[in-house]
């Protein structure tokens, strides 16, 4: 199987990022987090967030949002309306039937797009509909082990990733391994 990251991987940005904006449109008092925001996501991207800090700090200020904005029945459907457009052009060139998504963002846009893109099978981050809260957070040695969880020892044969960082242990278990630069693709085992 070829499994991928999701986020500048194969879609051009941060979708939940882009979610936070799409949010924001529609309920202007938001951009009041948008610094914590923006400073959570350039740490996420730095490599300095850890699954104790997801917990501890981000979680809760995720979940206020949610419990105060998300429409699980529409919103996803409305966002990929708008940004189906940036998923990168190379991956309707390599997609496989057996391809798995493994991701952060979180599972009601993720179902959504890959709904979309004819994908069957995707880890992501979960955040119960009845409650707002966050259930499994899919990010770093997290994603291998849920990886192991769903998958045993099924082999990834190629991985494709914009983190060497993020993404190492993803990257020693794949046969192959791939950063994502933009529209370049550079073999990095």
């Amino acid at each position: 199987m070829n499994v991928y990251d999701f986020d500048n991987t194969i879609y051009d940005g941060e979708s939940t990022l882009h979610l936070f904006f799409f949010y924001m449109r529609r309920r202007p008092s938001l951009v009041k987090k948008l610094p914590e925001v923006l400073k959570a996501f350039a740490r996420y991207k730095r490599g300095e967030v850890t699954l104790d800090d997801m917990t501890r700090v981000y979680a809760p200020m995720i979940e206020e949002i949610v419990l105060d904005v998300v429409d699980f029945d529409n919103d996803a459907r409305v966002f990929w309306d708008g940004h189906i457009k940036r998923i990168k052009p190379f991956y309707a060139g390599i997609r496989r039937d057996d391809d798995l998504i493994i991701t952060a963002s979180p599972d009601f846009t993720i179902e959504e797009v890959c709904r979309r893109l004819g994908i069957k099978r995707f880890l992501s981050s979960t955040i119960d509909r009845e409650t707002g809260k966050i259930g499994r957070i899919c990010m770093r040695a997290n994603k291998i082990k849920y990886f192991f969880e769903e998958y045993g020892d099924e082999k990834i044969e190629d991985f494709y990733t914009d983190s060497e960082k993020n993404d190492r242990p993803l990257i020693d278990a794949a046969e192959r391994a791939f950063i994502v630069k933009g529209n370049k693709i550079t073999r990095i085992k």
